[in-house]
């Protein structure tokens, strides 16, 4: 892999990844940018614990342009974007409106009052492109591109985590309008929090009380009965397993587990990151299956998408297991999940699918030949 770092024109870092050895890239940023200001602060909600991000001037960012103007395209016929290159295969670059931002033009208010506990929005956020194909989906990359995208995210992993006052690095992907997409260019993020996140500290929390009870770690219990009675299981590697949690939130939702707990990416041995990208586009393939309709060889429209890697925060995360959910807010074809009431109000799910019925669902509608051992 061959990492080259620059400089957009108002002074963002952008980061190519290339499986090239030898490729050169220096072509400038010659856009009339000026550096912004990112108005961001954290609040902490004292009913629950939690932090709120508050980034009023992403208000501002940009919205479904059209195909020819997407900046996340590269730079090519006379029409300049946020990647100055020509063409790329894996970009990082730092967002242009972070929801986190290592300088704010607002700080916390400083109050002791802790009913009103804020700080200044520090931490970083960034854009990964995963193609320079505007076209295509994650689930359409060989397995040599999905491989460098899991490098750059455990290259980010390593240097987001190792910034002042990050607590957590988060990677993910959304895809489709419905989920609440913005551009249509194959991309993910990367958000280092300045705080853990509430679903972190909940895993946390429960992963203490396990050992507690039993002496045994939560992930590695929970992978292993699911290996053992493997109702729920998707597709299982020498390396990894993807099944359908017991108690699946979503009607269609996949957690992957490398079969050996590490905390996060940077912790994969060599032949764990080889087998990733195998189960990895698989399991994105079948996703993209799960809604065709009687008669029809391909959907109707490609399956809106969440992947999430879970990984422990920079101190006292030893407990957690490195782990990657993928869910779809469509229950049927033509109908989603919506977070109503009980959901958004009381954060109490309600799921429509059975989740050994979604498993069921995901062997079935497998596309490609996969290897003897990821069945």
């Amino acid at each position: 892999m061959n990492k080259t770092t620059t400089r957009l024109a108002d002074g963002r870092e952008l980061i190519y990844f290339d499986a090239d050895d030898s490729a050169v890239r220096d072509a400038p940023d010659l856009r009339p940018l000026e550096r912004g200001a990112p108005l961001s602060e954290v609040r902490r909600d004292p009913a629950t614990g939690d932090w709120v991000t508050i980034a009023a001037h992403r208000q501002g960012r940009t919205y479904h342009p059209p195909a020819d103007e997407c900046p996340l395209c590269p730079s090519r016929d006379g029409r300049l974007s946020e990647i100055p290159a020509a063409d790329y295969d894996v970009v990082v670059f730092e967002n242009r409106f972070p929801s986190l931002a290592r300088s704010t033009a607002t700080g916390g208010s400083g109050s002791p009052d802790p009913l009103h506990l804020s700080s200044p929005g520090t931490g970083r956020c960034e854009v990964v492109c995963f193609t320079a194909d505007h076209g295509l989906s994650f689930a359409d990359l060989t397995e040599a591109r999905a491989r460098l995208v899991l490098d750059a995210w455990t290259d980010r992993t390593a240097a987001l985590a190792a910034l002042p006052g990050v607590r957590q690095v988060f990677c993910f992907e959304n895809r489709g309008t419905e989920i609440g997409v913005t551009l249509a260019h194959p991309h993910g993020q990367i958000y280092a929090f300045p705080f853990t996140t509430p679903r972190t500290v909940k895993m946390l929390t429960a992963a203490t009380a396990h050992r507690a009870r039993t002496g045994r770690n939560l992930f590695e219990d929970l992978l292993a009965a699911e290996r053992t009675d493997p109702e729920r299981v998707v597709l299982a590697g020498e390396h990894w397993t993807a099944f359908v949690p017991y108690a699946a939130r979503w009607p269609y939702e996949c957690h992957l587990y490398p079969n050996r707990r590490v905390t996060d990416l940077t912790r994969l041995t060599e032949p764990e990151r080889a087998e990733f990208p195998l189960l990895y586009l698989e399991l994105l393939r079948r996703f993209d299956r799960l809604f065709i309709q009687r008669g029809q060889t391909a959907p109707v429209a490609p399956t809106p998408y969440i992947a999430a890697w879970h990984q422990a925060p920079t101190r006292g995360g030893d407990e957690l297991a490195l782990h990657l959910e993928l869910f779809t807010i469509r229950r049927t074809v033509g109908r989603l999940k919506f977070l109503a009431g009980v959901e958004s109000g009381m954060d109490a799910f309600v799921n429509d699918v059975s989740p050994e019925a979604a498993a069921q669902r995901l062997r079935e509608v497998a596309t490609a030949a996969v290897s003897r051992s990821a069945k």
